[in-house]
C-alpha cells in the first residue's frame, strides 16, 4: 500500500493495474485503518481520474454478490448534488420497467438526503432485501428489481468506519452507482459535477460497457434538469460524444424548481404515487426526461425526443401505477 500512497502524495496518477491493486488490499481487509484514511482523503484531495474510479469499480464488483439477468440497464446516479430533490432516478426506474424495459437497480439508503433509493422504494411496499435469485425472477417477470448495496458488497465492511470518520465524499461515492451486482451494461449515470462526465465516460469504457449516458445538468442537478439545459457525455460502442439536453426545444413548460424538492419516504413515495397515477406536473416531467434516456441507452428509441414523448404518455395514461401494483405483489 505504501508505494501506492507515495503516488497519490506526489499528485500521480495511479493507472488501472496499480489502482485494481490497491483496492484488493483496502476490500480483503488488508490496509490498516490510516492507510485507508490516507488514501481516500489524499486521492480526493488530488482529485480521481478514470483509472482510478474504474479500477476500483473492478474490484467491487468482483466481491460481490452476483445477480445473472441479460439486457438490463441501472439508473443509479452519484447523488450527492446537495439539491434535496425527489427521487428522480427511482421513479424513472419504475416507468422504464412499465415500457418493457429490463431494470436492475442498484441503490442504498439516504446518504446526503433524506430518502434514498431504498427508502422510497421500502415506503412504496417494494421488496428491497431480496436475493440474487429472487432478484432474477422479479427482473424476469415485471423488468425490476432491487439490489440494496450493502447486502450486495460485504467488502465494504472493512471501509464503512474509516469513511464515516472522513464524514464527506470519497472516491466511494464514484465507484458505487458504477457497481452494479447485475454486471449491466447499459447505465444512466448522473453526476455531482460536471467535471466528472467526462472521467466517467472513460471509467465506464474501461470496464466494457456498451451504451451509457452520463449526466449533470446546469442548474446543478445529477439528472437531466426539466428547468435548464443538461450536458450528457455519451459513451456507445468505445466512442465517447457530447450532447445537450435543451428543456425549451422540448417545449417542456415548467418553472418551479420547489415542484421537485422531496422530503421523507411517506412524503416523496406519495408523490411518485400521485404522478403514476397520471398528475402531471415538473415531478413528472423531470421523470420522464430521465426515463428518455433509459430508452435511448436500452436502444429502443434512437431519438431523444421520441422516446420522451412516449414515456410522458406512459406515465400519464395511469399505466405505471397498474405496473408498480405488479411489481409490488412480486
Amino acid at each position: 500500500m505504501e508505494k501506492f500512497l507515495k503516488k497519490i502524495k506526489n499528485k500521480e496518477n495511479l493507472d488501472f493495474e496499480e489502482s485494481k491493486a490497491a483496492f484488493e488490499i483496502l476490500m480483503n481487509g488488508k490496509a490498516s485503518e490510516n492507510e485507508i484514511f490516507n488514501f481516500l482523503t489524499l486521492l480526493s484531495s488530488k482529485g480521481e481520474v478514470s483509472n482510478e474510479i474504474a479500477g476500483g469499480v473492478y474490484v467491487l464488483r468482483n466481491k460481490s454478490k452476483r445477480v445473472n439477468v441479460k439486457n438490463c440497464i441501472d439508473t443509479c446516479g452519484t447523488g450527492g448534488d446537495g439539491k434535496n430533490t425527489l427521487n428522480i432516478s427511482t421513479a424513472s426506474a419504475l416507468l422504464l420497467a412499465s415500457m418493457e424495459v429490463r431494470v436492475a437497480k442498484h441503490g442504498n439508503k439516504a446518504v446526503s438526503s433524506k430518502c434514498g433509493s431504498a427508502d422510497v422504494l421500502e415506503a412504496l411496499n417494494v421488496k428491497i432485501d431480496s436475493e440474487p435469485k429472487d432478484i432474477e425472477k422479479q427482473i424476469n417477470k415485471n423488468n425490476f428489481g432491487f439490489m440494496f448495496a450493502p447486502n450486495y458488497h460485504s467488502a465494504m465492511k472493512y471501509v464503512g468506519p474509516t469513511r464515516k470518520k472522513i464524514g464527506k465524499r470519497t472516491i466511494f461515492n464514484m465507484i458505487g452507482p458504477l457497481s452494479s451486482p447485475a454486471l449491466v451494461d447499459r447505465q444512466v449515470v448522473g453526476v455531482f459535477d460536471k467535471k466528472l462526465l467526462k472521467i466517467f465516460a472513460n471509467a465506464l469504457n474501461n470496464l466494457n460497457i456498451k451504451f451509457a449516458w452520463i449526466v449533470n445538468s446546469e442548474d446543478g442537478l445529477d439528472e437531466i434538469s426539466p428547468y435548464a439545459k443538461t450536458n450528457v457525455m455519451q459513451l456507445k460502442n468505445k466512442e465517447i460524444s457530447e450532447i445537450i439536453i435543451n428543456p425549451k426545444e422540448l417545449n417542456i413548460n415548467a418553472d418551479n424548481f420547489d415542484n421537485l424538492i422531496g422530503n421523507d419516504s411517506k412524503f416523496n413515495s406519495k408523490k411518485m404515487i400521485d404522478i403514476f397515477k397520471g398528475e402531471d406536473n415538473d415531478f413528472s416531467k423531470a421523470v420522464c426526461l430521465n426515463a428518455a434516456a433509459g430508452l435511448v441507452v436500452s436502444e429502443k428509441y434512437a431519438k431523444f425526443s421520441d422516446a420522451y414523448q412516449n414515456a410522458r404518455k406512459k406515465i400519464l395514461s395511469g399505466k405505471t401505477y397498474e405496473h408498480l401494483i405488479n411489481i409490488q405483489n412480486g
